[in-house]
């Protein structure tokens, strides 16, 4: 079985992000043309007007939904601009989805509802959340992570692990249709024990202090967070960070035929790149 990567073009959505720019670089590097979808592209998933021009003359996408797949109106924004992408004869659709979150579930109805040639990917917590984004400004400038993640255990998924997986469900033609792929590193984490590897890893001292999502609620209305936003991510924590996540997933072997990237290397390498670097 070969590929199908010539003369297609995917449109990513989110493509200066943590997932869409890996998928991007994933889909490039396998000969696929990148067609970048985000607001310095001219692509906005709150204003319908510009879905179609990113979309025109598309043969597939990558759909992550920006801030949370649970947030309040992920599943609506989620389903027409699958049904848009359908009626422009983009029918191969790949959406990011979190495993293990409820709220996430009502997105992935959207999708399959709407017509499309669908793959859902649902992912574990992502090892670059701590190098990528808010948690890596905190534990650089306060040398301390606070998260309501207490004693839970996760397996970290490097994103470009998320990256190749998409990649493949694409270039794969009708393999993954109908299919839903769960992805996670290959070992169970604390978040302790994560910036613990962390703080190895960047030669200095890096600590992690448990809250409960309540008062992690609270810091981030703080710092201006919307309340419903708040209200959305406080139901996700606690939901996500309940042990329920707690094992592993055999998406990377099962699509990629190997194993996925472990925690260890992508501490070494963003600490290598001064991520962490007071």
């Amino acid at each position: 079985m070969t590929q199908n990567t010539r003369n297609t073009t995917v449109v990513v959505t989110g493509a200066s992000g943590r997932t869409g720019s890996r998928v991007a670089r994933s889909a490039q590097a396998a000969g696929l043309r990148v067609r970048a979808a985000s607001r310095a592209q001219g692509f906005d998933w709150q204003d319908r007007s510009t879905w179609a021009q990113v979309l025109r003359g598309a043969d597939a996408a990558y759909l992550v939904y920006p801030s949370d797949i649970g947030a309040p109106g992920a599943a609506e924004a989620v389903g027409a601009v699958a049904r848009e992408a359908v009626g422009a004869g983009v029918r191969r659709l790949v959406l990011l989805s979190s495993r293990g979150q409820d709220r996430a579930r009502d997105a992935e109805e959207a999708l399959r509802a709407s017509g499309a040639d669908w793959t859902v990917v649902r992912a574990a917590w992502f090892a670059q959340n701590f190098s990528e984004g808010p948690l890596v400004e905190e534990l650089r400038l306060s040398g301390e992570l606070v998260f309501p993640a207490g004693e839970v255990r996760e397996p970290f998924v490097d994103v470009r692990d998320i990256g190749d997986v998409v990649v493949a469900a694409l270039a794969w033609g009708d393999r993954y249709v109908g299919d839903t792929i769960t992805v996670s590193g290959p070992r169970l984490l604390t978040f302790g024990e994560a910036v613990a590897e962390i703080a190895k890893a960047a030669g200095r001292e890096l600590t992690y202090r448990a809250v409960s999502p309540e008062q992690y609620g609270e810091n981030l209305l703080a710092f201006g967070v919307p309340a419903d936003e708040v209200e959305a991510l406080i139901e996700a924590f606690t939901q996500l960070l309940d042990g329920r996540n707690a094992h592993l997933s055999d998406g990377v072997q099962q699509v990629l035929g190997r194993e996925p990237r472990d925690f260890t290397d992508f501490a070494r390498e963003a600490a290598a790149a001064e991520t962490w670097k007071s």
